[in-house]
């Protein structure tokens, strides 16, 4: 089946979960990674049980903090 993550286009297994995708897709520190599935976002509780489907959009997210706030 087909996806897309990140903007690209993937060929994947069917019953391939988020967790799997993950892998798959070597993604650094999984563990601060944020996933959105058609554009809504997938508690992190819920990564195992999340089977994708052909056609689903898939972004992979990191949350930065910093910057400097001014007055």
């Amino acid at each position: 089946m087909k996806i897309t993550v990140n903007d690209e286009q993937q060929e994947v297994r069917e019953g391939l979960s988020i967790s799997d995708l993950i892998k798959e897709n070597d993604v650094a520190q999984p563990e601060m990674v944020s996933v959105q599935l058609n554009e809504e976002f997938v508690d992190r509780d819920d990564f195992d049980a999340t089977i994708l489907k052909d056609g689903d959009v898939v972004d992979f997210l990191y949350f930065m903090g910093g910057g400097t706030l001014t007055y």
